[in-house]
């Protein structure tokens, strides 16, 4: 079983978590009824059993209280997002409190290890959805496109979820979410990471309404929001919309997908850029060293300067003179809002070389290692397939990888040619 603080696998029964030794049983201090990380108050006797450090994960903690006493007292700018179970009444009256216990669970699960991959924080749990806040306690100059990729990374999640739960209990289980952006006041945060803050305006109102009314399986994005990220996401704009509480009419839009921009050079490219001049230097610097790789003698280059320089465009017009050659270019990123996530850039560069698109089932994930395997080479071993396979989706199709000890893994596969 996966622990929920920090997403290690744990053998069926443990009682603590190997990695972080977070409790798996735990026991209500007031009355001794048995709960598990993701409750909020006792079922029992209503004891509140809840603070952000039981289910904040440990990274993520020691970012927080390391930095809390620079952001106490100081406004910020945060993107608010609210996640809800649909109509989840009409399948708790047809199932067993057991059960209805086990899916939100796993329903909270996944919110929190979505949010939690971009560093956003589950300021409370709504019953059946939470709260969450990206921006604040830790700052985050993205914290807009932080809280949208957690989004569009919930919605994936749950299509293999609700799969699941169709088939072992019969229901339709579905999410909607809204968000909205704008200035709190962060008040003090506690060693048990409880931060009390003051929203300004109608922020946390907006969002709420915005999650309250959104269709099914849908993301609703208030204007605010979407002015801060709209080249780097797919949206439907909506009519002006009335929402209770709120005077004036609001604009919404459905977010949907990534555009394909990543960086704000990429933006830049998509207004078309001014006229490449000087760099004549660096440029011949470049085109010299691809010439002695060209002839068998492997080149690394780094290249590093103040933010606006402009390194993106110098690689980029040295990419642009080499159109003519045969030749392909295979890239890995490591953007902010992912900087959790192991060997990143080293994954975009595989999923480049093996035509692999985001979202593909594991199916086709192996298909696709098999076909470009085999026309590398005659020979290759099974168990470097179920590596690739763990790196690029984080999914094993045979059971025979996870019984390997993890200090064996590297060695099972250096030791294979592929």
């Amino acid at each position: 079983m996966k622990c929920i603080v920090c997403n290690s696998d744990n053998r069926e029964g443990a009682r603590f978590c190997k990695a972080c030794g977070a409790k798996f049983d735990l026991k209500c201090p007031s009355c001794g009824h048995t709960y598990t990380l993701v409750s909020s108050f006792c079922d029992e006797c209503g004891y509140h059993l809840r603070s952000p450090k039981d289910y904040t994960p440990q990274f993520l903690r020691n970012k927080i209280l390391k930095t809390r006493r620079s952001i106490e007292g100081e406004l910020k700018m945060v993107t608010v997002l609210f996640a809800d179970v649909v109509n989840s009444t009409a399948f708790t009256e047809s199932l067993k409190a057991d059960d209805i216990h086990q899916i939100m669970d796993g329903a909270f699960k996944i919110l929190m290890n979505e949010i939690h991959k971009y560093e956003g924080n589950i300021n409370q749990f709504t019953g059946d959805g939470i709260m969450a806040l990206f921006g604040a306690p830790i700052a985050h100059e993205n914290h807009a496109q932080r809280a949208c990729y957690a989004a569009l990374s919930i919605q994936r999640a749950l299509k293999e979820y609700r799969k699941m739960l169709r088939g072992n209990y019969g229901i339709e289980f579905e999410m909607r979410m809204g968000m909205d952006s704008g200035r709190v006041m962060v008040g003090a945060i506690g060693d048990d990471l409880r931060m009390d803050y003051t929203a300004d305006g109608h922020t946390t109102i907006l969002a709420k309404r915005l999650e309250s009314i959104a269709e099914t399986g849908t993301i609703m994005v208030s204007e605010n929001t979407y002015c801060l990220i709209k080249p780097y996401f797919k949206f439907k704009e909506l009519p002006p919309m009335s929402l209770k509480g709120i005077k004036d009419k609001q604009h919404a839009f459905l977010l949907f997908d990534v555009s394909g921009l990543t960086t704000r050079f990429e933006k830049a490219i998509s207004k078309g850029l001014t006229r490449f001049v000087g760099r004549k230097n660096s440029m011949g610097l470049l085109r010299e060293t691809w010439s002695r790789a060209i002839e068998g003698t492997g080149q690394v280059i780094e290249i590093m300067g103040e933010a606006g320089v402009g390194k993106s465009r110098l690689l980029f017009e040295f990419k642009e003179s080499l159109v003519a050659e045969d030749v392909y270019f295979f890239g890995g990123r490591c953007p902010p809002q992912d900087a959790s996530i192991s060997y990143l850039p080293f994954r975009d560069i595989l999923k480049s070389y093996f035509s692999i698109t985001e979202g593909r089932s594991i199916s086709h994930i192996t298909k696709q290692l098999e076909e470009k395997l085999t026309s590398m080479s005659k020979e290759f071993s099974p168990v470097m397939i179920l590596a690739l396979q763990q790196l690029l989706s984080g999914e094993i199709a045979d059971e025979t990888w996870n019984h390997i000890d993890h200090h064996h893994k590297p060695r099972k596969t250096s030791h294979h040619r592929y």
